[in-house]
This record gives C-alpha cells, structure tokens and sequence, in this order.
C-alpha cells in the first residue's frame, strides 16, 4: 500500500484486517483519476514542503470543505481526507473511542463528496443513520464518530467557518 494513511497493518485481528481492506478496495475504487491526481500531487506537496499547486494539476473545483466540531475546524482538500485518531490522518480526532482508521471522506474533483466507513468499531453515522456504504454528504450534514459530532461544510468563497465560541479556552486549529 503505497499511501500510509490506508496501511492496514495496525490491525492484529485477522476478521478486521480483511474488513478494513474491502472497505479500503471500494474507498480507492471511487476516486476517479482527475481526483487520485490532485490527491497525489498535494501528497507530493506536502512531501517535498512545497506549498505551491501542481502545474499540471487538472480541474480543481471552486468549492471548499470542512469539518467543524467544538474544538477546530478542519480543512478538507480534493482527494481522500482520512480521520481517525492516528496522528498522521489528514483529520486527527484524539479521542480512544475512535478507531485509528476509522472512516474517510472523499472529495472528487467533480464537486461530489462521499463519506466512507472503513472497518470502524464502532460505527460511523451521517445525520442518526449508521454508514454501511458511501454515503454522499452535503453541507450541514452531521457526522458522528462515537461520541464526538462533526458538520460537514462547504462555502464557494473559500473563507472557514467561524471558530467555536463556547469557551475561551477552547484551541481552533484550522488545517491546510
């Protein structure tokens, strides 16, 4: 497996491992080439620290999507955005009930964007309905991994959501 936010090894449990696969094999298989591409050429970006788009990079829609909980709001980008509670996950939720790996949302180049439950322990809901396949999202959906809520939001002009007011306290972390 080349991309190490889909690595399955962290999984022991044979029943688990085979689960996390098949849903990373549908997960893959729905990204079409124009969004692997941009996914591939922001994964080299970041690789090489370079914060300029490819030259090369095709079709890039206008839109631009986030996550938003009480403690940040996270950037989403075109191509496979990972969450889970491993750090490396392009949204990183530090919370033990969560699974490593435990879904993903697919932004496509065409403007479509799917969530995708991959193997989680303990579910992964849109809006009270547990997923058990991709699930298109659209703005103001909610999002639930265990205990922690998320709303999946979308703006054409690019600015992110207002940062959570509820105490002063409370870290905003918005992710590029």
């Amino acid at each position: 497996m080349n991309d190490p936010r889909l690595c399955s090894i962290h999984l022991e449990a044979q029943p688990r491992r085979a689960d996390f696969r098949r849903a990373r094999e549908v997960l893959l298989g729905s990204c079409g080439q124009n969004t692997l591409a941009a996914d591939r050429d922001q994964l080299a970006d970041l690789r090489s620290h370079r914060n300029l788009p490819p030259e090369n990079q095709a079709t890039v829609t206008p839109l631009h999507y986030w996550l938003l909980d009480k403690e940040a709001v996270y950037h989403l980008k075109v191509g496979l955005n990972t969450i889970g509670r491993m750090p490396d996950n392009d949204v990183a939720i530090l919370d033990s009930s969560v699974s490593r790996r435990h879904c993903a949302i697919v932004i496509h180049s065409s403007r479509g964007c799917e969530l995708y439950d991959t193997a989680s322990k303990n579910g992964t809901f849109v809006n009270g309905q547990r997923v058990s396949a991709p699930t298109s999202l659209k703005a103001g959906d909610e999002i639930r991994l265990c205990d922690r809520q998320l709303v999946f939001l979308s703006d054409s002009r690019g600015q992110p959501p207002a940062p959570p007011e509820d105490d002063a306290n409370e870290r905003t972390h918005v992710e590029d």
